[in-house]
């Protein structure tokens, strides 16, 4: 059976990484595919991997070898589960890789923040503190996590794990999840609707999948019931945010920073609003991307595709 890669480059793996894959069968591994390409592509494929290529349904309909579509990563938006369905092709994901490596880098855009690590840095190599009358300086307020509210929406695994972090640093933590069971042990800890927790929270953290009903969800609605020493932190799916309407609030001061790891279009053009909000950090969807995490993502999707084969298919979505 033919396995084809749609997106490899975005593993930054070796060439052997994917060994495990060809010992199950025929494999092409293209490090990018265009739409028109990835139709192309899977019209032979009988297993279809993919990142962040889209697999859509009229991609699904004109695959007529296709049997399995495997993803490189947690969220499965980039398939048409549905008409996967439809035609009986199972989908599988790779649901707990990156769980603490997430969790930590939402923690290093917070603490970035809250402590401007990366500008004191600059202004010491720069000569600022040679130049000091004093032992010390800062050149922005430096704000201590104890004692806040780490607000997080969506308490799956990531959103569990930030907030267990955010407990090790002294915050109260609130939830907003689809499903509220299995409060943690921690106090204090508490479920709050949607609209309370932008109100009551310190830190929003968003760690949601992206479903047509949350599109947008942080918007100026809600933007305008934040305290404005609130910061907003995006690990998830850029466009669970309106970008104007942050960057609005940002310029505004209507809202103390945000740290966003994603956004609605990847790569981000360069007329996105947010390059030149106030107090935003922004990195290049990189906090599932430790080495780690890297590793156990391919070997959970390569043992996803032998399962498959073998007539035990796990981690399946649709």
């Amino acid at each position: 059976m033919k396995i084809i890669v749609l997106d490899g480059a975005t593993m930054g793996v070796s060439a052997d990484a994917w060994d495990g894959l060809r010992a199950l069968g025929e494999v092409e591994v293209y490090d990018r595919s265009s739409p028109e390409e990835v139709m192309a592509r899977a019209r032979t494929a009988g297993v279809l991997i993919t990142n962040k290529a889209p697999v859509s349904a009229e991609v699904i309909a004109q695959a007529a070898e296709l049997r399995f579509i495997a993803l490189l990563a947690t969220g499965f938006d980039p398939v048409d589960v549905a008409a996967a369905r439809r035609r009986g092709i199972p989908v599988a994901n790779v649901p707990e890789y990156g769980t603490h490596s997430v969790a930590q880098f939402t923690f290093a855009l917070l603490l970035e923040l809250c402590n401007h690590v990366a500008v004191h840095a600059e202004a010491v190599r720069g000569g600022e503190w040679s130049r000091s009358l004093t032992f010390s300086f800062w050149k922005m307020p430096l704000i201590e996590l104890a004692g806040k509210t780490m607000g997080l929406v969506g308490f799956g695994r990531i959103g569990r794990r930030v907030g267990e972090l955010a407990h090790a640093f002294g915050m109260g933590v609130l939830a907003h999840d689809q499903f509220p069971v299995n409060p943690p042990a921690y106090q204090p800890f508490g479920w709050a609707a949607l609209d309370e927790l932008f109100a009551r929270a310190d830190v929003i953290s968003l760690h949601c999948p992206l479903t047509p009903e949350n599109l947008g969800l942080v918007n100026r609605q809600r933007l305008h019931l934040v305290k404005p020493t609130a910061y907003l932190i995006n690990t998830a799916r850029g466009p669970l945010v309106a970008e104007e309407d942050l960057a609005e609030a940002l310029n505004e001061g209507r809202l103390a920073g945000a740290g966003l790891d994603v956004v609605a279009h990847e790569p981000i053009p360069p007329d996105n609003p947010l390059l030149t909000a106030r107090n935003c950090v922004l990195t290049p969807h990189i906090a599932w991307a430790t080495v780690e995490a890297r590793r156990r993502l391919l070997e959970t999707a390569v043992a996803n595709v032998a399962n498959f084969l073998a007539g035990q298919p796990t981690n399946i979505v649709n």
